[in-house]
């Protein structure tokens, strides 16, 4: 008898010690993983070798019964694999019994992004801070998330000496600590400089943001920054930091940037990730063409 824990713990741990994957990966694996485990558990099965393809449409049928989303249910699944092909190359099990199964149809949302103009409003609103090293952070900080198109957890974890003045760029640790050279611009690295003078940390190995209490910035303190500033200006629904990585990758596809070049900069490991604000430049230049040509 193989006990689906202590495989779903083997399994954790490879992914924690061999694979190196980031700690949010590891915690959504082992979230999904429970959740199965406990599917599978009151219904008295608790050997991995007797699950087969009717236990998993069985587990999706009961996702799908409790309105989990298909864009949730198709993660979970992606986890199972992870899992069951663990097992079949280390021999636990002989066949895998997510082979004929299918991910549900997503119908994909466009992202939420904004335009321009409301991110050259947001540098307005923040220059009205009157407290000035407050300021430098809000600005520093938004400008090198929307610049350099990160994800909250990256300009969290930023540290001095992943940025490179000289070349004018900066590495990333992104999903799956997979290391990235992203370039920056000339004033996003003034507004970075400016904010430096501000601060007391000069240790390389410090991370560069630290919030007014002297703590190191973390994604929430980031979060709480960029929504303040983007509800001032946008009524969009989100307005979260990833917001500004949505509006950085559509506005470089609209004026022209190569494809393959965002994804290299958003840190994407599939171009069809990347393909998805393609669209999302086809909506905008749609608006634009009924709004302003006179034979739309």
């Amino acid at each position: 008898m193989v006990k689906i824990n202590s495989i779903i713990e083997s399994y954790i741990n490879d992914l924690t010690g061999i694979k190196r994957s980031s700690l949010n990966t590891v915690i959504s694996y082992k979230t999904d993983l429970l959740q199965f485990e406990e599917f599978c558990n009151e219904r008295k099965l608790f050997d991995l070798t007797a699950v087969n393809e009717k236990t998993i449409r069985l587990f999706v049928m009961n996702l799908s019964n409790n309105a989990n989303k298909t864009t949730s249910i198709s993660r979970k699944l992606a986890t199972l694999r992870g899992l069951f092909e663990y097992a079949l190359k280390n021999e636990i099990i002989k066949d895998n019994p997510l082979i004929y199964i299918k991910n549900p149809k997503l119908h994909r949302k466009l992202p939420e992004t904004v335009d321009y103009n409301t991110i050259l409003a947001v540098f307005e609103k923040a220059e009205e801070e009157t407290d000035e090293k407050e300021k430098a952070l809000t600005i520093a900080l938004f400008d090198l998330i929307y610049s350099c198109a990160l994800r909250v957890s990256e300009a969290s974890n930023i540290k001095i000496k992943d940025i490179d003045l000289e070349k004018k760029t900066v590495r990333i640790l992104g999903k799956g600590s997979k290391l990235r050279i992203v370039p920056i611009g000339d004033k996003t690295l003034l507004n970075i400089k400016k904010y430096l003078t501000f601060s007391e940390n000069n240790n390389p190995n410090n991370k560069i943001f630290f919030t007014k209490n002297g703590n190191e910035i973390y994604p929430k303190f980031v979060y709480r920054i960029i929504n303040k500033y983007l509800s001032k200006v946008t009524d969009i629904e989100k307005k979260s930091p990833h917001v500004l990585r949505h509006a950085a990758a559509t506005h470089m596809l609209d004026l022209g940037a190569d494809l393959l070049a965002v994804k290299e900069i958003l840190g994407h490991e599939n171009l069809s990730t990347t393909q998805i604000y393609t669209h999302v430049s086809i909506e905008r230049l749609k608006n634009t063409y009924k709004t302003a040509h006179p034979k739309s």
